[in-house]
């Protein structure tokens, strides 16, 4: 048997916990949400805390911390206008999502400082990022404040998908290996999806 490590989170330093958390839970999928403020502001952020919660209907999750102790501009709009794009993050488009990560004012226009042209959502008012191989209109259905965290989880329903042309199979899934997406790891580390192998469930 191999020797184990055990480490009780509650005597860390809050950092080094986090820290741990996040290199633990790997890989996460990147949830690059754009947002308009009931004034019109633009914002553009990526969040890892990030996973579909729900079928039918189809509902998604992300978690948004504070900064300086107030909400962060994504939530802050969510909670103004009650409606988000989630843009799929893919490898081409690491270097502008890592741009957006910064901790701009709320009057910083991301899209601008990264470089990305915007595209009309149907159902939602902010925009997608045009160059997303995929992007989710969805509408806030619940927000929910983490207990004795500074985080709130946003869950939403989603309303449409924009599906680059190429990446459906006629199965109805998306392929994964041709959407190449970009994951989250502890750290500064990010990570490709690598190979892909199926498994049939038991027949039970």
């Amino acid at each position: 048997m191999r020797v184990m490590i055990t480490i009780v989170p509650d005597e860390l330093h809050p950092s080094d916990a986090y820290r741990l958390m996040i290199s633990v839970v790997v890989p996460r999928p990147i949830a690059w949400v754009s947002t308009l403020g009931a004034d019109g502001t633009l914002n553009l952020a990526p969040f890892s805390f990030f996973t579909g919660v729900g079928g039918a209907p189809p509902t998604i999750m992300f978690s948004v911390g504070q900064r300086a102790g107030r909400p962060k501009d994504t939530l802050r709009n969510i909670q103004e206008t009650g409606e988000f794009v989630l843009n799929v993050v893919d490898e081409a488009l690491a270097a502008q999502m890592n741009v957006t990560s910064g901790e701009w004012s709320y009057d910083v226009n991301e899209f601008e400082r990264a470089g990305l042209t915007t595209a009309l959502s149907v159902d939602v008012r902010p925009p997608r990022v045009a160059a997303a191989p995929i992007a989710i209109e969805a509408r806030a259905t619940q927000l929910v404040p983490v207990n004795e965290t500074s985080y709130t989880l946003v869950l939403g329903r989603i309303l449409r998908y924009h599906i680059r042309e190429g990446l459906l199979r006629p199965n109805g899934l998306v392929d994964a290996l041709l959407l190449k997406p970009l994951a989250r790891l502890g750290g500064d580390e990010y990570a490709t999806i690598g190979g892909v192998f199926s498994m049939a469930r038991p027949a039970v």
